[in-house]
């Protein structure tokens, strides 16, 4: 239980050292080198984003195949980061994203083994609007300097989000001991990731009420 929470809070902690670290320290993206250090640093900047990959990884347990079902996710979530620079909205992203957490935490915390359609289905159908989040938020602004800036980009993004589901998988298997779908320990994580997504949620529909309302956050 304390290894589980460990876990947990250096996972939270990230974000923070990610902002005062990343590789290129704000400078704008001119090489394809650019590209590929932006997309390693920029997965753990959002930390809704690094909770929901760092499940995947833990999910991704409890399937057939633990080790190729995370790619569902890391391609959808490409494609939606590469179709939003250029151009493509997927609608209320922001609120999905917030779900997403909801959802995949609560599926992890129900302590059942995800049948492959079920995971496939989170994974990609998810995977999809948090590449879209990415694509709007930094994909969109440094595709203008080149077409190589963003494969980089796109390649950096890809790699270090199968490296954070793998290394949580392998926490998950060999620290926590949590071989089961049923553990504890991974159930805990699942409960943690939904709260987040709950919080999340909420606040996306306070938002949305305001909004409709003419209020004023």
């Amino acid at each position: 239980m304390k290894k589980c929470l460990v876990a947990m809070s250096i996972v939270a902690f990230l974000p923070s050292v990610a902002l005062a670290h990343h590789p290129l320290g704000g400078m704008p993206m001119e090489t394809f080198v650019h590209g590929v250090l932006s997309g390693i640093g920029h997965p753990i900047l959002g930390f809704d984003h690094l909770f929901f990959v760092a499940l995947v990884g833990v999910a991704a347990l409890y399937t057939a195949n633990r080790l190729w079902s995370p790619f569902a996710f890391i391609g959808a979530m490409l494609v939606g980061c590469l179709a939003t620079s250029f151009g493509f909205v997927l609608p209320a992203t922001e609120i999905i994203v917030g779900l997403s957490l909801l959802v995949l935490g609560y599926l992890v915390l129900s302590g059942r083994a995800l049948s492959m359609p079920v995971a496939l289905a989170a994974f990609a159908g998810f995977g999809l609007f948090h590449g879209a989040a990415f694509g709007g938020s930094i994909a969109a602004q440094e595709a203008g300097v080149g077409g190589g800036v963003l494969i980089g980009y796109l390649l950096g993004l890809g790699v270090v989000q199968y490296a954070i589901s793998a290394a949580s998988g392998w926490v998950a298997w060999n620290v926590w001991k949590a071989t089961e779908a049923a553990a504890i320990q991974a159930r805990l994580a699942g409960a943690v990731v939904a709260g987040v997504g709950l919080f999340l949620s909420m606040e996306n529909a306070e938002g949305f009420v305001f909004d409709v309302m003419g209020w004023s956050s």
